[in-house]
């Protein structure tokens, strides 16, 4: 395994080669949260930091598929679990969008401090949400990119819609997502509600693309529609055909990562 450092007297990365290394940092808790760095050999042309989707982890195949494609192309990744999820600390019942895109600052902190500023910023579904508000408070981002993301975060209320008013009148209450059980709270319901995603996209000030599968079942392409309405340019939008929400087919993932590195090249460089 090949450890990248980032040199006390000069910026940038060393790296003997191609790598993949577990790291961990704290949130703005002080809960540790768990993250695999991937790292190309060489320089990197870029650092680029990934959220994954709605209760889903950094091991997911979109995750790990999209990064180890970004890597094959020159670019580092890091994906983490945030709070509460995979391998990090905290309960999820406790979390909500706002501590998502908190967890995010955090990693980028981290990155900042330990390696290098972060470039790019890739969400999966509430992910790419969660990206595109975090982005704003990130001076060094260039460009955005999100997969299957839904226009509103609030979007995510219809996987437990039934249970929202024993959520309202208990404060929380146990759901399956995924056939998995989660316990959701109503502090994610309230942060929900209060965040405003067209205010969020039109004040980005980053180039944007969008991927987006027409037959996307969890999150409607429609979405991606109001998401490229409501962004200023520079934007893009990327059909993804025939893939499914969670990019089961590897080669839909390869797509996204060679698609991803192409734009890069330029939003790395102007």
């Amino acid at each position: 395994m090949d450890n990248w450092e980032y040199p006390a007297t000069d910026a940038g990365w060393v790296s003997s080669g191609m790598g993949s290394e577990r790291i961990t940092f704290e949130n703005d808790e002080g809960q540790t949260l768990a993250g695999r760095l991937d790292t190309p050999g060489g320089d990197p042309r870029g650092l680029a930091l990934f959220a994954h989707c709605f209760t889903c982890s950094k091991d997911t195949l979109a995750a790990s598929r999209i990064a180890r494609g970004l890597v094959d192309r020159g670019v580092a990744v890091l994906r983490f679990d945030f709070t509460g999820l995979g391998e990090s600390e905290g309960d999820f019942d406790a979390t909500s969008f706002a501590s998502n895109v908190r967890d995010l600052l955090s990693a980028c902190d981290w990155l900042t401090a330990h390696h290098a500023p972060v470039d790019l910023l890739i969400g999966h579904s509430l992910g790419g949400a969660a990206v595109v508000s975090a982005a704003g408070q990130m001076a060094s981002v260039k460009g955005v990119a999100t997969i299957g993301a839904p226009a509103d975060p609030a979007h995510v209320r219809h996987l437990f819609e039934a249970h929202v008013q024993e959520i309202e009148r208990e404060g929380s209450a146990e759901v399956s997502i995924g056939g998995r059980p989660f316990r959701i709270g109503k502090a994610f319901i309230d942060d929900l509600d209060a965040h405003d995603p067209k205010d969020v996209l039109r004040s980005l000030k980053r180039p944007l693309m969008i991927f987006h599968s027409p037959l996307d079942s969890i999150v409607g392409v429609e979405n991606a529609a109001q998401m490229f309405e409501w962004a200023m340019h520079p934007k893009s939008f990327i059909s993804l055909d025939r893939a499914d929400h969670m990019l089961s087919d590897r080669k839909d993932a390869d797509f996204v990562a060679t698609m991803i590195a192409a734009w890069s090249e330029r939003v790395l460089n102007d």
